[in-house]
C-alpha cells in the first residue's frame, strides 16, 4: 500500500461523511464550518487516548470511533441538548494505515447518522499513540432549557437512567474471558457492548430537562465520583442507597466471579454513560414516563439531595461506601 497522505485521506473521509442538518451552511472541506444555530448552544470537548481509554487489542477500530463520539455526545445528553455538530482531531500512530483510519470514521459516522449529528470537519496529525479529540455542539431553543450541574435543591429526588455496572463488567469480560462461563452469550455480548459501544442518553436527557430536572451529569467516571461533582456544583449533599442500584443483567455474576463486590464496582466503575439527575420529588412519575417514552429505559430513584454537603452511599447492611470514581490524572 502506498504511503498515506493527509489530503488523500481527508478526501476519502469527506466521501463517507453522513448528510448534515439544516443548521449547516458550509460543512467539511473548507477552512472552517459555517452554521446558523439560533437559540442556545452547548459545546463540549472530549478525548480518547489509546492505553488510557481504550486498547486496540480489545476493541475494533470502528468501536473506538463509535465510543469517541458517544462519550462526547453523552455530555450533550447531560445538558438536555439536541445534538448538532461534531468536529474530530485524529492523532495517527505509525502502525495505523489509511484503511484503519476510515474504519474508525465508519464507526463514528454510523453513530452520527443514528443521532442526527453532523460531522463537519477537524484535523489529522501524526502521533506517538492513537488519540481522538471530539468537539460537539448541541442546541436548545432557549438557554433555560439546558441543564447544568449546579441547580440541585434539598428535597430533590436523585434519579438514574438505565442500568449500572455493565461497562465495568464488560471490561472484566474482555480482560478475563473465563468469567463468562456461567452466562449466556447474549448477556456477555450486551455487557461487552456497554464497554465498547456505549449509547449516549440523548432522548432521556431531553426528557428529563423537559420534566423539571434541576441538575444533571453523565456517569463517565463512576456514580460515586460524579454524584460528588453534581452535589459540589450545587452546594448541597447527596444520600444514596446502594440497594436501589439497577444493576445490568450479568453484572453480579461477573463481578463476584472476579472476586469483587458488585455494588462497589457499580458505584465506582465508570463508563456506563447513564444520566444522574436531581428532580423535584413530586415530578418523579412524570419523569419516569417521559424517559421511557424517549428511550424505552427505566428511571430509578437512587437517593435524595440534602442540605448537608458531601456524598453518602449506604450499603444494604448499613455500612457506608466511599464515593469514588475514575480520576483522569490519577
Amino acid at each position: 500500500m502506498s504511503a498515506m497522505g493527509e489530503f488523500e485521506l481527508l478526501a476519502r473521509v469527506r466521501e463517507r461523511l453522513p448528510a448534515v442538518g439544516p443548521r449547516v451552511q458550509l460543512g467539511s472541506g473548507d477552512d472552517a464550518a459555517v452554521t446558523v444555530p439560533g437559540g442556545a448552544t452547548a459545546t463540549s470537548v472530549d478525548a480518547l487516548v489509546e492505553g488510557v481509554h481504550f486498547r486496540r487489542d480489545l476493541a475494533g477500530l470502528a468501536q473506538v470511533g463509535h465510543k469517541a463520539l458517544a462519550t462526547a455526545l453523552s455530555d450533550l445528553a447531560a445538558m438536555g441538548a439536541e445534538p448538532g455538530e461534531a468536529y474530530v482531531v485524529l492523532g495517527i500512530p505509525g502502525d495505523l494505515n489509511e484503511d484503519g483510519c476510515l474504519e474508525l470514521l465508519d464507526g463514528m459516522a454510523a453513530l452520527a447518522s443514528a443521532t442526527g449529528t453532523g460531522l463537519l470537519g477537524g484535523d489529522v496529525t501524526r502521533a506517538a499513540e492513537l488519540f481522538l479529540t471530539l468537539t460537539v455542539v448541541g442546541h436548545a431553543p432557549e438557554p433555560e432549557q439546558l441543564i447544568g450541574r449546579g441547580g440541585a435543591q434539598p428535597g430533590d429526588a436523585l434519579v438514574l437512567t438505565g442500568e449500572l455496572g455493565g461497562a465495568a463488567a464488560g471490561l472484566l469480560l474482555l480482560e478475563q474471558p473465563e468469567l463468562e462461563r456461567n452466562l449466556s452469550s447474549s448477556v456477555t455480548e450486551r455487557l461487552r457492548a456497554r464497554q465498547l459501544e456505549p449509547q449516549p442518553r440523548l432522548g432521556a436527557g431531553r426528557a428529563l430537562a423537559a420534566t423539571g430536572a434541576t441538575a444533571m451529569i453523565d456517569l463517565s467516571d463512576g456514580l460515586g465520583g460524579d454524584a460528588g461533582h453534581l452535589a459540589g456544583s450545587s452546594g448541597v449533599g447527596a444520600r444514596i442507597e446502594a440497594a436501589a442500584f439497577p444493576l445490568a443483567e450479568g453484572v453480579e455474576e461477573v463481578v463476584t466471579a472476579a472476586g469483587q463486590d458488585p455494588l462497589t464496582l457499580a458505584s465506582s466503575g465508570g463508563e456506563d454513560y447513564e444520566l444522574l439527575a436531581s428532580i423535584p420529588a413530586e415530578g418523579l412519575e412524570e419523569a419516569q414516563a417521559a424517559v421511557h417514552r424517549a428511550e424505552g429505559i427505566g428511571l430509578t430513584r437512587v437517593g435524595e439531595i440534602v442540605a448537608d454537603k458531601g456524598v453518602e452511599i449506604r450499603l444494604p447492611d448499613g455500612r457506608l461506601l466511599k464515593p469514588e470514581g475514575f480520576d483522569q490524572l490519577g
